[in-house]
């Protein structure tokens, strides 16, 4: 089973170890880092974040219920009071040991539920590479279904990737959760 805590600075080191090269940080943040990730630029990622009434993000380290190790990140911005939605990103199972046991699944339970229930929110999306169907079937059990595909929206390294999109709402939220 997998726990939300907020994500700290004490958490920084743990997740600059888990980016190990370029195109994991790409894959894991799009453009919105450069490697090498460093504890400056998680300060600056973190800033303004975690206050569930006002904050337009919520960051989150995921535990391991069973060991308490910490085990990954994701966070769900964009929040909009508004709109009543949300964007899912920056997923990541953390130590490669770690993947194939459920813990991508159990983040996702998690962070859905904050976003349907707890923050009562109609629509929760995401993006993800097209490469990546590791994190697709993932999303696809939690119940996210798929809306488009961005193509050729990034461009690394020479090669172009491209992103679908993905949502669920709330009604499917509760029909899959009662």
């Amino acid at each position: 089973m997998i726990r939300l805590e907020y994500f700290t600075p004490a958490d920084f080191p743990q997740l600059i170890d888990w980016i190990t090269d370029p195109k994991l940080l790409m894959n894991w943040s799009g453009s919105l880092f450069s490697f090498p990730l460093t504890e400056d630029k998680l300060a600056w990622y973190l800033a303004d974040t975690n206050d569930p009434a006002t904050s337009d993000a919520l960051v989150y380290k995921a535990i391991e219920t069973k060991t308490g190790e910490v085990v990954g990140h994701i966070s769900l911005g964009g929040i909009s009071r508004k709109n009543s939605a949300a964007r899912i990103s920056r997923v990541l199972v953390g130590n490669s040991t770690a993947r194939r046991r459920g813990i991508c699944q159990g983040m996702m339970q998690a962070i859905l539920r904050i976003g349907f229930e707890d923050l009562g929110l109609h629509r929760i999306d995401l993006g993800v590479y097209d490469f990546n169907t590791a994190a697709i079937r993932c999303y696809e059990k939690a119940g996210m279904q798929q809306e488009g595909l961005s193509r050729d929206i990034l461009r690394y390294e020479g090669e172009y990737w491209s992103l679908i999109e993905m949502s669920m709402l709330d009604h499917e939220w509760r029909a899959l959760h009662g």
